[in-house]
C-alpha cells in the first residue's frame, strides 16, 4: 500500500515522495486514518518504524 491509499493530501504526497518515502510502514498504515479522524493514538512500536513521523507529518 503506497501513501497515496492514505486519503494523504497531493502536496502531502508529492513531498513524502521528495524525500524518498514509498510506502508507509505498518504503524503509518494503522494510524493515519485514526489521526485524520480527528481521534488521538497511542501507538507502540520499534524505533526506525516512523511514529514520529505520522504524528508529524499530519
Amino acid at each position: 500500500m503506497g501513501f497515496e491509499k492514505l486519503n494523504l493530501s497531493k502536496a502531502l504526497i508529492s513531498s513524502l515522495d521528495d524525500l524518498g518515502y514509498i510506502e508507509p510502514t505498518p504503524i503509518q498504515v494503522m494510524a493515519f486514518p485514526i489521526i485524520m479522524s480527528g481521534k488521538d493514538v497511542i501507538g507502540i512500536a520499534q524505533t526506525g518504524t516512523g511514529k514520529t513521523f505520522v504524528t508529524t507529518g499530519v
